[in-house]
């Protein structure tokens, strides 16, 4: 809500209006006409309905010391001012560290850039709720992250040429496509986060999406194969809902929730940050994106940051995937910016910060107010910016192109990036915190893959499909007979029930048999389970190894990678690069 929709003409600065009350040691809206202030603000009050002259019931009008301006009188039919957060009436509260509070305040400014200065605004100002922008998720997501589980959240940049000065790059009838796409994932322990960027001109498989059109009408827009990822949005009426749908076929992982941004996004908040510092390596002069800027650091903001992110030419092989390595630099250096002090300490700053991240936004329908923006933001803002890792899908070029013009998916490498962020390991190395009991069972579930091993021919098993594809059992079936010489197997069917993980079930004179399955399949301990055995075809006591919805394929090992493969493009947000 701008100055005018408060009751206040003329062009007014939202962060001009916040001043430091010296008594709570809180920074407090004033809504007063322009008039000269003394210095010391007095203390807010909870103020009862006031009568025609301004002054609530029961009291007198008292003296107004020069130069101080009484607030005017609440407009008949408008809502009472309500005290901010944490207050309670006129009572005085110990004054807190202005550093401490900007932290709170700000909750997730020093995480991703988007999600921080919505998070942030919460308990700075109530308004900004009508700054933000739903849309409908279709059912795509999850229905929204969760405070006790890991968090994905997708945030993707489009190529849309409205707001002032746009029109002037590339395409400005552009429908806005996915130009840039970023699958944020959070682990569920909050000490760690992975931002997998995802390359525009990859070679996807778009799936049926149901969409919720402009006008509320709803349809199901045919999928199609083979296509740019970045057509995955805007291109055939598809929305956003449809790049979730299309990331979670990719990867195999859902995102909870997403948020589109369009180029003021990267304007309005690079400005409202007071500039980014960023670090060249060599100097550069791009006609495509209009970037001129020489070797070394330059602090950028607003038309220049925009020019900055845009440009692709000018760095690395001049493609896409060099763009993304200077959209990792730039996010990683605006990340620093939002965690430095010169930001949360400035009231200012923050309040510029809140209301352009706010208007920035367009977020799902499961994160459309301030109170679900902030919840996020609090999860978010517990993150160390070392332990955030930058990366991209790894890609090669496309074999079918002579003049190489897209990409397709690295198969030796991309399924165990996707797997890592699924299983939640993190790219860098992080002191896991855990408790007595969560120690104590984990050291029990190794002690299950400790002793000896019976030969692989010893084993007796049954295979059940409990949610992998079709005909998985069967695979993994011919698999262990044809290649590991577990020929006393059997093929049992489906299970009653599907199940998230893999599991294979024993008893206890059966232990030896399961450590050795265990070994050739690479089941974790947390796999393996006690219990019973069950009579097979031939009336004998055999082992139940059910495949669950992490069944990959046959003989495709269930052990999950602990760090990322070699060659796999990765920098962590704490580091000051170059663009070469």
């Amino acid at each position: 809500m701008d100055a005018q929709g408060r009751g206040q003409a003329g062009d007014i600065d939202p962060a001009d209006q916040w001043v430091l009350n010296p008594h709570t040691g809180e920074y407090e809206l004033r809504l007063t006409p322009s008039a000269p202030q003394s210095g010391i603000p007095g203390p807010r009050r909870a103020a009862p309905s006031p009568n025609r002259a301004g002054v609530p019931a029961g009291r007198t009008a008292k003296p107004v010391a020069t130069g101080r301006t009484v607030p005017p009188p609440r407009r008949r039919g408008a809502p009472p001012e309500e005290p901010l957060p944490g207050r309670r009436g006129r009572r005085p509260v110990k004054k807190k560290s202005t550093a401490k509070k900007a932290l709170l305040w700000t909750g997730g400014t020093m995480a991703f850039v988007l999600v921080a200065a919505a998070g942030g605004g919460y308990l700075y100002i109530r308004h900004l709720n009508g700054n933000i922008t739903s849309v409908s998720d279709d059912g795509a997501s999850t229905g929204g992250f969760q405070t006790d589980k890991a968090i994905n959240i997708l945030l993707i940049g489009t190529d849309k040429r409205t707001g002032a000065g746009n029109g002037s790059y590339g395409d400005k009838d552009s429908v806005g496509h996915a130009d840039t796409t970023i699958l944020l994932h959070v682990s569920k322990d909050r000490t760690n986060a992975t931002a997998l960027s995802i390359p525009r001109d990859l070679i996807v498989n778009i799936p049926d999406c149901e969409t919720t059109l402009s006008d509320g009408t709803t349809k199901v827009i045919p999928g199609t194969d083979d296509v740019r990822f970045n057509t995955s949005l805007g291109q055939d009426e598809r929305t956003a809902s449809c790049t979730v749908r299309t990331v979670t076929e990719l990867t195999g992982i859902q995102a909870d929730n997403f948020m589109v941004a369009d180029f003021n996004a990267v304007k309005t908040l690079t400005t409202a940050v007071g500039g980014v510092e960023v670090c060249l390596a060599k100097d550069i002069d791009d006609e495509d994106s209009k970037l001129k800027l020489s070797k070394g650091t330059h602090t950028i903001s607003g038309e220049q940051a925009l020019a900055f992110v845009r440009t692709r030419h000018s760095v690395g092989f001049g493609g896409d995937l060099s763009r993304i390595g200077l959209q990792q630099q730039f996010l990683s250096a605006l990340m620093r910016k939002l965690k430095s002090n010169d930001t949360l300490t400035n009231p200012a700053k923050m309040i510029k910060l809140a209301e352009a991240g706010t208007k920035a936004l367009a977020v799902d329908s499961n994160l459309d107010s301030i109170g679900k923006l902030k919840d996020l933001g609090l999860e978010l803002g517990k993150l160390n910016v070392k332990n955030l890792t930058f990366t991209t899908v790894p890609v090669v070029d496309n074999p079918t192109e002579k003049v190489k013009a897209t990409v397709v998916l690295n198969d030796a490498t991309a399924p165990t990036v996707f797997d890592m962020i699924k299983n939640d390991v993190s790219f860098t190395e992080v002191k896991k915190k855990a408790g007595a009991s969560k120690s104590a069972e984990a050291a029990e579930e190794a002690a299950r893959l400790k002793g000896t091993k019976s030969a692989a021919s010893e084993v007796r098993v049954r295979i059940l499909n409990g949610g992998a594809a079709a005909g998985s059992a069967q695979a993994e079936l011919e698999y262990l007979q044809n290649e590991e010489g577990v020929l006393k197997s059997e093929n049992a069917g489906n299970a009653d029930a599907a199940l998230a993980k893999t599991t294979l079930e024993y008893a206890p004179d059966q232990a030896d048999q399961a450590r050795r399955l265990a070994a050739i399949l690479g089941l974790s301990g947390a796999q393996l389970k006690p219990g019973k055995s069950v009579t097979n075809s031939q009336g004998l006591p055999t082992m139940t190894l059910t495949l669950g919805k992490d069944f990959k394929g046959a003989g495709v090992s269930f052990t999950t990678a602990t760090k990322a493969p070699e060659g796999v493009q990765q920098s962590t947000a704490d580091k000051v690069e170059c663009a070469k």
